[in-house]
Formats: structure tokens, sequence, C-alpha cells
């Protein structure tokens, strides 16, 4: 059987060690599909309900393996579905690459039917490579070119092929070139080394640290392999740990060293030890939200990224180490002299015990409507010590940054710098593909799994046991407390009734479905999802009125919700009550 494009292709995937593919099939992409077909002993597609999806489960396959995530999509509509889930992988840095098909190279520019130029609309998304494909003699090199450029700069790429070059042989020359040939492509499982950091960056690093009283730790996604370096140097500089929302399993929660996450989710201690530090060291992380750092001079800054154009990014910079985060703290450690003075840290994890003491308070089994914290606890609680959490974007963000607690081999996901809703579904379908023999949870709201909401007939259809907890509360909860901060009444944030029973779902699905409302039910129906052999989905109801607070509320932020109330904020009554019930357990606690 002659080769194809469409095979030329799904063989160079397999070279690479692709051996997942994500996507939909339409009649923009057959060709490609007969290529996957014929390549399936070696090539797995997993097929989805919705091109987002596809895209979202390639990120998060990429996340949760380091290895290029794959996705593919019909022309038209169905290339432009996959937008949402390719920017995510852009702003969180990891290697995707997107095939998406076009029409046929004879009616291009004739106003044809879904003539969508996939290789224009996403400039701004696969800046790595970005091409569109038309003559069977660029094969097999623009693959490689494609998948070396999504690996080595950790971004997006994008490759389109017309239909009638996707069914071309792949030996076809249709302008009869007579040139030499092509240069030779190397082939394959190419890996990408750690960049060492230089000496004198390190020495620079290491002057600026010892010279510091009050040292603060920052890091980020980017310092997750290295762990132990953390620590360590963290221990030498007696400095307390702050981490990213991103980078939560760069530490153990509940480590004497952190004081947990920065920021709106975070905690107050975390946001304190931001405004006394007068030394930041930033690792892996270039944090955005500058508001939540040291003002400008406040601090000197060393700052640790293997991309030297993030180095400097949000606050003037001492000591620049463009480097992998693990090498430059093994460099950096023996430069630095162990830190006597042990007071500043002690302060800090002192604030720390009583914020751990405020959350665990608010984890209240008695509430009713039950609490969205509470239920965020149970699942910690019942946990395996190596699971995996995936998590959507909104208030249940929230809820795991400050009750999901890292410990052993713990991981978190999330939409970082996108913040977009929707992909805690998908993760969990790819990571479970990607890790089989481990617990894979998604703790998503109601708004982002509606979206979505056929991919867990996905799940059962591929037999993956991922668990799904919705943190139920028939609304868009991040909005509507974005609207009050802002000072004004909430406004079209509250689904009418009926209210969802997503349980229904799962169960006609295939899958385990329970439907929660009381909360002395909530333990034993986590217990039952995370114990079923198969996808289970747990849709718990929670408080409509729970206010996501943040670490330290400021003073133009409580002034607008008050203000907010005084004009008539319509659930004003229930909503005070929820937070003095908070306010008086943390007083008891």
């Amino acid at each position: 059987m002659q080769e194809i494009v469409g095979e030329s292709l799904a063989r160079r995937l397999v070279a690479w060690g692709v051996d997942t593919v994500f996507g939909l099939p339409g009649d923009g992409i057959n060709g490609l599909m007969e290529g996957f077909r014929r390549q399936r002993e070696h090539l797995t597609f997993v097929l989805v309900h919705h091109e987002e999806a596809a895209a979202f489960m390639a990120t998060g396959y990429a996340k949760a393996t380091g290895r290029l995530g794959v996705c593919v999509a019909t022309s038209g509509p169905g290339a432009i579905h996959l937008l949402n889930g390719l920017y995510d992988a852009k702003l969180d840095h990891v290697p995707v690459l997107a095939i998406t098909g076009m029409q046929e190279t004879s009616v291009l520019g004739a106003h044809y039917q879904q003539e969508v130029h996939t290789d224009l609309l996403y400039q701004n998304v696969a800046t790595a490579y970005n091409l569109m494909v038309t003559n069977p003699q660029q094969m097999p090199a623009v693959v490689d070119l494609a998948i070396r450029n999504a690996l080595s700069k950790r971004t997006v790429a994008h490759l389109s092929f017309p239909n009638d070059l996707q069914v071309a042989p792949a030996s076809d020359d249709p302008y009869r070139h007579v040139s030499p040939g092509k240069p030779p492509m190397s082939a394959a499982l190419i890996s990408y080394p750690a960049m060492p950091p230089e000496q004198d960056q390190l020495s620079r690093a290491a002057e600026v640290l010892q010279q510091g009283g009050k040292t603060a730790m920052l890091v980020g996604v980017g310092a997750r392999h290295a762990r132990k370096e953390v620590l360590a140097v963290a221990e030498a500089l007696a400095s307390p740990i702050v981490k990213t929302l991103s980078g939560k399993m760069v530490v153990p929660d509940d480590h004497p060293l952190t004081t947990g996450g920065l920021g709106l989710l975070g905690t107050a201690p975390s946001e304190d030890l931001m405004e006394e530090c007068d030394t930041l060291l930033m690792v892996g992380t270039s944090y955005p939200y500058a508001k939540f750092l040291p003002a400008p001079g406040q601090a000197r800054v060393v700052q640790i990224d293997v991309d030297p154009s993030l180095i400097g990014m949000r606050l003037p910079v001492t000591a620049g180490v463009c480097a992998d985060a693990r090498l430059a703290l093994r460099g950096l450690l023996p430069l630095l002299r162990r830190r006597d003075d042990r007071s500043f840290l002690e302060k800090y994890q002192r604030k720390m015990d009583g914020w751990r003491s405020d959350m665990a308070s608010l984890q209240d089994p008695k509430r009713h409507p039950i609490a969205p914290q509470y239920l965020m606890g149970c699942i910690d609680q019942a946990a395996a010590d190596d699971a995996i959490l995936t998590c959507d974007s909104g208030t249940i963000a929230t809820w795991s940054a400050r009750h999901w607690t890292i410990r052993g081999g713990r991981e978190y996901y999330l939409s970082g710098n996108l913040a977009t809703m929707a992909p805690g579904l998908p993760y969990a379908i790819a990571m479970q593909h990607a890790h089989p023999g481990r617990q894979v949870i998604a703790f998503v709201g109601d708004g982002g799994f509606a979206m979505l909401m056929a991919e867990f007939l996905t799940a059962v259809r591929n037999q993956l046991p991922i668990k799904v907890f919705i943190n139920n509360n028939n609304s868009y909860g991040q909005i509507l407390w974005e609207q009050i901060a802002l000072g004004y009444p909430e406004y079209a944030v509250r689904h009418r009734q009926p209210e969802p029973d997503f349980a229904a779902w799962a169960k006609a699905c295939g899958g385990y479905g329970a439907k929660v409302t009381e909360a002395k039910s909530l333990p034993t129906a986590i217990g039952e999802a995370l114990a079923h052999p198969g996808p289970a989905l747990v849709d718990c109801d929670v408080n409509q009125n729970e206010p996501v607070v943040p670490g330290r509320v400021r003073y133009d932020q409580a002034k607008n919700f008050v203000e907010a109330y005084l004009r008539g904020e319509p659930n004003r009554v229930a909503t005070f009550a929820a937070i003095a019930r908070d306010k008086i357990r943390e007083m008891r606690s």
C-alpha cells in the first residue's frame, strides 16, 4: 500500500515518541485520520466530543508528563474550537502540537465552505512554528521542525494540511524539483539537557542572598522537579517559601518552611511576608500579579529561570541566574552559609500555624448548606498520597488552593495564566490516560463542568477511572464576588431553577453518580466514588453565598463590598450570615 502524506505524518509522530493524539474527525482531516488508522498499533487516537476538550487534553497530557501533547481538528469550526486549549498551553509554557485540516488547494481563495486559513488564525498562539503544508516533499522535515520548536520553546506549534495533500502519495513531487534533495532530518527521540548555571551568576546571587536579613523565596512550577533543592536552600537561608498557584506541588503544604500561596487565592502570612522581606529569591516563576510582590526598591531580588526573557520582568533584579532550577540551586547551596538567626522564619511559622487553624475551622460538617471548604477537605482527607488533582478556574480554585494538601507524591494542575473555565475534566482524562495506575481527581464547578460535560462519556468509553467532584453552587461564583468587590450588586451570575443533577448524567453514561445535599452524606459518597473501579462523579450542592475572601482583605475591597450591599445586594442576609459564622468559628478554634 502506497504511503500517503497522512501516514507519513503519523509515522513521524511515532518516531518522536508520540503515543496519543486527542481529537475529533471531520471531512477536513479524513486523510490524516487514515494515516492514524494505519499506525493504530503505535498511536492511540482518543475520540472526544468537542475540539476544545481535545486541546485541553493535549495540554494536560503535556503538563503531567513533560512530553509533547498532540491534538487534531478538522478545518474551519473544528480548528477554531481548539484555540482556547491552545492558549492555555501557550500561557503555561507546555509543548503542544496542533494539527488542523484545510480545504483543497484548488479552491483556496474562492470563498469555499469552511475556508478558514488556520495558519493566519493561529499566528498569535502558535508562535513556535506555524505552517500550512503545500507539498509532499516538505514531509517529514516540517514535522520535525514543528516538534523541535514546540519542545525546545515549550509552547504551541501548528501544522495545517489541505485535503488533497493529506491523501497525496508521500513520494509525490508535483513541481518536479531538480535539487539534489533535502538534507536528512534527525529522527526523533531528542532530549534537551537541563541548562547549567554560569559560576559568576551563582557567585553574585549568593553574595546578594547572604547579605539579606529578611529573606523570602517565591517558587513556581518551573521548580517542580527541584523540591529537595528548594527546601535545602530555604533551610540554609532561614527563608519562608511562598508558592505560586501553579507551583503548589513544589513543596508539601504541611512543611514548616512554607507559608503557602500568594495573591487572591493565597494566605495572609504570604502577603505579610512579601511586604516585610528585604531579599527575595524567585525560582521558576515570573509571577504575573506584581501588586502582591515587594514594592520596587523594597527588596533586592535574585531570580532563577531557564528563560532569560523572563528575568526581571516583574521586579528589578539584582542578580539573575539563567539556568535550570535544580542545577542552579545545587550550585548555589555550597556558596551559602547557614543563617544562625532564625527569628524571621520562626515569626512566619507562628503566623502559618494560625492560618492553618483558621482554614481547618472552615471545614465544618455542621454547616448547612454544605460549606465548599468541607467538600474539598473531605476529598483531601480521603484521596491517595500520590493523587493528581485537576481544577477549573473560579471559586473552586480558591477552595483547592487552600484545602487540597500537597503531601507525598501529590500533584495539582489548573489553567494558570489563562485561567479559563472547563479544563478540569479534560485534564483529568488526559492525565489518567498518561498515568493509568494513579488516582486522578477532577475538582470542578457546575459552570465549568456543564461546558464540556460530554467528555465524562469519553472517560466511560475509554475505561478511564477518573473521579469527578462538582462544587455545585448553581452560579458563576467567582464572577459574583468580582462584581461585588467592584462595588456592583450582582447581575446575571445565578442560574434559574431547576438546579442540575449531574449525578443523573454520570449514571446515564454508565458511570457512578451520587447527588449530595447533606453534609453527613458526603464522606460516604466520596469514599464510594474513590473506591469505584470506573469513572465516578459526585455532584455536591454547596452554599451559594459562600464568600471568597482574600488572604488579607484590603480597604478598597471591603469598602466596595459594603457599598454594594447597601445598594441592594439581593443575597446580603445569607452572605453576611456565612461570613459571620466563619469568623465565629475562627475565633473559637
